[in-house]
């Protein structure tokens, strides 16, 4: 099938014009509506942080990072306050629902955006971007020079809008993404234990081999095959018990509804299931959502002075409070921890920082693409929207490639891959005074390593199967999604801007403990090493340090 065709109406029962909005999906849709109303603020239920208050530990963050530390240490007897700059996301918003369908994205769906940005941004060439109210939303859309970083915003962080496939990187691999930790004692106790935390499990084979909604699925792993590329099944944290359900019939549907950028309302296990619950379930950890730090500074009487703006839902500032904390751990993720202590080094908030504050910041060789697959290879009009497979060409090629789906509900002969590739390039933050903002120097022109690794598979699988790139997903005329990454690392990186555990030179009792400290690549999807290497840091910091 030509990369441009599409069904006639006659033939399909199908209109050109409701083809194109249906089939406007992949990590991001056309929306359907854009007048929707916004759903009311949460109702909390535990109070949040207070002006004057004082705090042994604050966790700036609830992703995998700040989620795995606020455990450990309630566990260890100490209490724990979080701040998140997101939504707590536990109220329905006027469908019902608390998060939105990935093909009909509303108010809730961009964080302080009036239009959608989303990854797969065109079909046919057309832009399908649309008007959205301003609304404290769950995906972040940061646009830096040369690269928009997606990122996840509410109490659970990334957990909220990836595709939860949980992979543990190959040990061969592990020397060059952390080299200074002990692979050993990672692979012996700290994957498990993430793993197993996280809840991560594997499809069944046997349904796998049978269920419609992963005829997309197997239609990549044919072609992998036959190109002689392995197809590996890859674990996530989806309960596949529920998809096995949603697909019989008897449960709302979740992943099979097409679920997966703007949230999940049922089957995903993100971490307000898991690592944050057992949190809350200790009576130690209490968490503020809506709440930004903006100053941390060493206190004149010991510890740290914290100075936090509260939002309101369109962004705005409510107030201001001031707090006094013991301890800090910087868990804003990537890009947010690193544009925190980039800034406040550049600005003299906290001095003893060093020079690797701000670097080794990279995107995974994240790098998009879409194939048009013949009419004999129809990947199903329902797809489920949590991949669980991958194509492995790392050792010869330096790419791992995803199998996504494109959940539209509509038969689209198409293949969609996500590849993560050995990309060299690293990028550096920087504080720009004039403009008073952090700045990132990513070039797009990066990404040309990422774009030739995965062509070691997807032109072999064309030459094979006589196919051809879609070139109607990004722009007009464009195979590669290039501009992207959902995978932000670095910036922080373990044993330069820190220690070895974590803890960041010149200011005792200041800590990293999220994806900052991971130097630019894991090899495969970094969440589930991110929270291995939270379980070994918080680990050490609890039995040496508190």
């Amino acid at each position: 099938m030509a990369a441009t065709s599409l069904p006639d109406k006659e033939s399909s029962g199908v209109s050109r014009r409701g083809f194109i909005a249906r089939t406007g999906f992949i990590l991001g849709a056309a929306a359907l509506s854009t007048s929707a109303t916004a759903p009311r603020a949460r109702a909390r239920t535990a109070p949040v942080i207070g002006n004057g208050q004082q705090v042994p530990v604050l966790v700036i963050g609830t992703g995998y990072g700040g989620s795995v530390a606020a455990l450990r240490l309630a566990l260890a007897g100490v209490d724990v306050h979080m701040v998140e700059m997101g939504m707590a996301w536990d109220t329905p918003g006027p469908d019902g629902k608390i998060f939105a369908n990935t093909t009909s994205p509303d108010a809730r769906s961009y964080w302080l955006r009036t239009r959608t940005k989303q990854p797969l941004s065109n079909f046919l060439g057309f832009p399908i971007d649309r008007s959205i109210p301003r609304y404290t939303g769950i995906l972040d859309a940061e646009e830096f020079s040369g690269i928009t970083v997606y990122q996840g915003r509410g109490v659970g962080g990334g957990s909220l809008v990836n595709g939860g496939m949980a992979v543990t990187p190959k040990r061969e691999n592990f020397g060059a993404i952390l080299p200074t930790v002990d692979a050993d004692e990672m692979y012996a106790t700290y994957y498990p234990r993430a793993n197993a935390g996280l809840g991560v499990s594997t499809v069944d084979p046997a349904w796998f081999e049978k269920a419609d909604c992963y005829t997309y699925a197997r239609v990549g792993r044919k072609h992998a095959q036959r190109s002689g590329f392995p197809f590996v099944f890859v674990p996530d944290v989806y309960d596949w018990d529920y998809m096995e359900r949603e697909a019989a019939g008897t449960v709302p549907k979740s992943a099979l509804a097409g679920e997966i950028l703007y949230g999940n309302n049922y089957g995903k296990k993100s971490l307000q299931k898991t690592y944050l619950a057992q949190a809350a379930a200790t009576g130690r950890v209490t968490v503020s959502p809506l709440h930004q730090v903006t100053s941390v500074a060493p206190a004149p009487g010991g510890g740290y002075t914290v100075v936090i703006d509260e939002l309101r839902t369109d962004g705005s500032v409510a107030g201001t409070k001031t707090v006094t904390a013991g301890r800090v751990f910087f868990a804003a993720g990537s890009v947010g921890t690193s544009k925190l202590l980039t800034r406040f080094r550049a600005t003299g908030l906290l001095p003893g920082l060093n020079d690797a504050v701000g670097a080794g910041w990279g995107d995974n060789g994240n790098v998009m693409c879409g194939r048009a697959n013949h009419l004999w290879d129809p990947t199903g009009s329902v797809q489920a929207s949590i991949p669980c497979g991958g194509i492995d060409n790392w050792a010869a090629g330096g790419a791992f490639a995803e199998v996504a789906p494109l959940p539209t509900g509509i038969e689209t002969f198409a293949s969609f891959y996500l590849s993560i590739t050995r990309n060299p390039h690293r990028a550096r933050f920087t504080w720009n005074a004039a403009a008073g903002r952090v700045d990132l120097d990513w070039q797009t022109a990066w990404k040309q390593p990422s774009i030739d690794m995965a062509k070691t598979i997807f032109d072999r699988i064309n030459s094979k199967e006589g196919t051809i790139y879609r070139t109607d997903l990004f722009g007009t005329y464009k195979i590669w999604g290039d501009h992207l990454t959902y995978h932000p690392l670095g910036g922080a990186v373990l044993g330069e801007a820190t220690d070895n555990y974590g803890r960041l030179h010149g200011h005792p009792g200041l800590y990293v403990i999220d994806g900052a400290l991971i130097p630019g690549n894991t090899s495969v999807n970094p969440f589930v090493t991110i929270t291995a290497l939270a379980e070994r840091n918080i680990e050490h910091i609890i039995a040496t340090d508190l």
